[in-house]
């Protein structure tokens, strides 16, 4: 009986940890090289007209975003070539968003970004989420 309620406790472990895992991250604070930015500050930036950036998959861009804004899933066609070819250039703002604070592909996007040179790159760590919450255009 001992024995196979040790198989059963490592079971539950190892489906349980996964999720614990993921539910324990948030996304950093700063990334070096960029301005983080509130939604209201995003919002500004998107009212002048700076590109925004979304690194979400497909599902996600599909299901709401930002008017506008490029699609370049970081897990698929986020590059440098992306980058330059849709903004004209490594010294031209843009808005990298995810879905918040519990997702790190814009941390991770932005970091890639200032990596390859871009100078102007503000961090929406709020994302996706935030943004619709302050009740601002999707699309």
């Amino acid at each position: 009986m001992k024995n196979i309620l040790t198989k059963f406790l490592f079971a539950v472990a190892i489906l349980v940890a996964p999720a614990a895992a993921n539910a324990a991250f948030v996304a950093p604070d700063t990334i070096e090289g960029t301005t983080m930015v509130s939604p209201e500050e995003a919002k500004a930036l998107y009212d002048r007209g700076v590109p925004f950036v979304d690194v979400r998959g497909d599902a996600d861009f599909d299901g709401g975003r930002v008017p506008g804004a490029y699609h370049m899933p970081l897990k698929s066609n986020f590059s440098e070539e992306t980058l330059v070819a849709e903004l004209g250039g490594k010294d031209k703002e843009m808005v990298v968003y995810c879905n918040g604070v519990k997702c790190g592909l814009s941390a991770k996007a932005c970091e890639q970004a200032v990596a390859w040179g871009f100078t102007k790159v503000y961090y929406f760590r709020e994302g996706y989420p935030g943004w619709n919450d302050a009740g601002y255009p999707v699309e």
